[in-house]
């Protein structure tokens, strides 16, 4: 699939409407999440921008925690990624993404994320799944798509130094896991200063870009690009 130049905003809606089209067979939740999470997330059009700057695009996309893989298809979609392969553990969520990704080059499964290994690809997506995870669940996670990512890491996360903004957000999701029958307390926001030392020790430059435009939330974007 030919990359596309980059996306002017004004593109996007119909982008996410080609996407959202294809989870019409899925289940009835993800009809009416996929649509809504394409153009309610900032984090979206963050992430397509950032593919847009690249040069070639992210090449092979390996979408961790991908749920419904709405995010990884539109990379395809929008020609900023060559193949797609996601990984989540519920496996609803993993079968409406198999369901939107007939006839494309892209693949979904069910998996653990806590595995020592990786499937390798050029770029790893890791979208809100972090700070879900013990602290020594994180780094060795970080760890793991450090050694697999051949080019670039992407990783949504919360801030926990936003002030009232990391107030919302740490109750947010405590909701959230309350109304999914979770325990609402162990989340664990790695500060990014130390994130991104982590990731220097692992031979990664890393930014960091906000990604809460129109919301409360604490969340950011920490882009990684491999040394060399």
């Amino acid at each position: 699939m030919p990359l596309a130049q980059p996306l002017p905003l004004h593109d996007l809606p119909a982008l996410y409407r080609s996407v959202a089209t294809r989870y019409r067979e899925g289940t009835r939740t993800g009809r009416h999440f996929v649509p809504s999470k394409l153009k309610r997330d900032p984090a979206t059009a963050v992430v397509l921008r950032q593919a847009a700057a690249t040069p070639g695009g992210f090449g092979h996309v390996v979408d961790l925690g991908c749920g419904r893989g709405q995010l990884s298809l539109a990379l395809l979609l929008a020609g900023l990624a060559e193949r797609v392969s996601g990984y989540d553990l519920d496996m609803v969520r993993v079968q409406d993404a198999q369901r939107a990704a007939r006839g494309l080059p892209a693949e979904y499964a069910a998996a653990d994320l806590s595995r020592p290994e990786l499937p390798e690809g050029d770029t790893l997506l890791l979208m809100d799944v972090l700070f879900l995870l013990p602290e020594p669940a994180q780094h060795a996670l970080l760890a793991a798509m450090a050694a697999a990512a051949r080019q670039r890491l992407l990783i949504r996360t919360l801030d926990p130094d936003a002030g009232w903004r990391s107030a919302v957000g740490l109750w947010n999701e405590r909701l959230h896991r309350t109304l999914r029958g979770q325990p609402p307390f162990g989340l664990r926001a790695m500060q990014l200063p130390r994130m991104q030392a982590v990731l220097a020790g692992l031979g990664f430059d890393s930014t960091v870009t906000p990604c809460w435009e129109g919301t409360p939330f604490p969340n950011v974007l920490l882009v990684a690009t491999r040394r060399g």
